[in-house]
């Protein structure tokens, strides 16, 4: 089993199936001490993940399953609770090691663009803007020398009870002791795809400096991390979606006449080892909308050339009307549009680029343009997968990550 001999000690938050973990995992400096989860699925998986890859042989006492807002029995355990059952709690786990770094984002649909437009009150009314307060209130406990804290970039405009998320953060982070980079908005928000990631994914990166171990130009220390240190790690060549996917098994939709009651009856699998590459089952409306719009994409798109067209033929075939537009079609050539959790509801705004297949992508498929390996095996229903990945931070990305904090942290 790993010790934290010359590691240095993590603890993951709010950690789903373990994308940042994973990333930080891969460099090999670090000991994941704890992760903290409160879905189900996710836990199994980074459970699977944490014992299979990464050698912890006490993998299920490292990952607690439990809701983070009850922050006293987080830290001091509870017994007999009808959800999450009993536990020693996270005092106890981490007892005897110095936390180093603690890392993790709050769920971020509260944060997110798209959830506000979506939510009749903007999201300002949603508990999950609040989950930092109980993020810092574990930096608090074990004053880790590092916080690496993770988000959409809708959190830079969020303003929950009308006062800026980003305010918010910023004072409670300074009253908590840490330091934070002055201009917010200048330095944090970081693209994936700039780190190989074959997908266009903007996350807020902020990176919070503990003042009491680190004492002196704090700030010219966090400019160098955002203006240095991680440009540093960026790829020459964009990873696109043909070099993500392409050369997975393909699927090969059935004969018009074997559609039975509005479902597609068969999905032809080639033989296949790769795990989690299965399709979704879609209506024939849904699947005659992927065709007609991936040849309409290699043609040039001679016919829906613009958001509003695909709004169009969404209420034409649908009968429901969208503020957004609802369909878009993956480009061979260039990185993969944003994968969010919402894909566990539909993939309409990820279509499989290869009209013959008529589909949207896979598990397996949005793990890649996510960066999982395909060793990484994703448990529960197909439902819980899509939603894990979504809402993962890309472990290639979590990586590079890893070696600029393990740069700061040896400052």
């Amino acid at each position: 089993m790993k010790t934290a001999n010359k590691k240095f000690n993590l603890i993951d938050l709010f950690a789903g199936c373990g994308g940042l973990t994973d990333g930080f995992e891969q460099m090999d400096k670090y000991n994941t001490v704890a992760c903290i989860e409160w879905e189900t699925a996710p836990c199994k998986t980074l459970i699977r993940r944490l014992h299979d890859r990464w050698d912890y042989s006490d993998a299920e006492k490292r990952v607690i399953r439990f809701d983070i807002q009850r922050t006293g029995e987080l830290m001091n355990g509870w017994k007999n609770d009808e959800l999450y059952g009993t536990n020693q709690g996270l005092k106890k786990l981490v007892l005897g090691k110095k936390v180093h770094l603690i890392v993790g984002g709050p769920p971020c649909q509260a944060y997110s663009v798209a959830g506000r437009i979506r939510d009749k009150n903007g999201m300002k009314d949603d508990y999950r803007n609040y989950l930092f307060e109980s993020y810092l209130r574990v930096v608090e406990e074990f004053n880790p020398f590092l916080v690496i804290f993770e988000n959409v970039p809708g959190m830079l405009t969020a303003k929950p009870g009308g006062i800026p998320v980003i305010e918010r953060i910023k004072k409670a982070f300074d009253q908590s002791g840490y330091e934070i980079v002055d201009d917010f908005r200048k330095y944090t928000v970081i693209n994936c795809a700039e780190y190989g990631v074959p997908q266009l994914r903007k996350r807020v990166i902020l990176i919070a400096l503990n003042k009491k171990f680190f004492k002196n130009n704090n700030q010219k220390l966090l400019l160098k991390f955002y203006n240095e240190i991680m440009p540093g790690y960026k790829t020459k060549k964009v990873s696109t979606v043909r070099d993500a996917i392409s050369n997975l098994p393909k699927f090969t939709v059935a004969p018009e006449n074997y559609y039975v009651e509005g479902k597609i009856y068969s999905h032809k699998l080639h033989k296949s080892k790769i795990l989690n590459h299965v399709p979704r089952y879609h209506s024939k409306r849904d699947i005659d909308i992927f065709r007609e719009l991936a040849v309409d994409f290699g043609n040039g798109r001679k016919i829906y050339k613009s958001a509003e067209d695909l709004k169009i033929l969404y209420k034409e075939r649908t009968g429901k009307f969208s503020n957004l537009h609802k369909y878009h079609v993956l480009n061979w050539n260039k990185p993969s549009n944003t994968i969010p959790a919402h894909l566990y509801k539909d993939g309409l705004r990820h279509i499989h680029p290869d009209f013959k297949q008529a589909r949207s992508i896979t598990v397996r498929e949005a793990a890649r343009l996510q960066s999982f390996d395909d060793n990484f095996v994703f448990l529960g229903g197909q439902t819980n997968q899509y939603k894990m990945i979504g809402n993962a931070v890309p472990p290639l990305f979590a990586k590079f990550l890893a070696e600029g904090a393990y740069r700061l942290l040896n400052f």
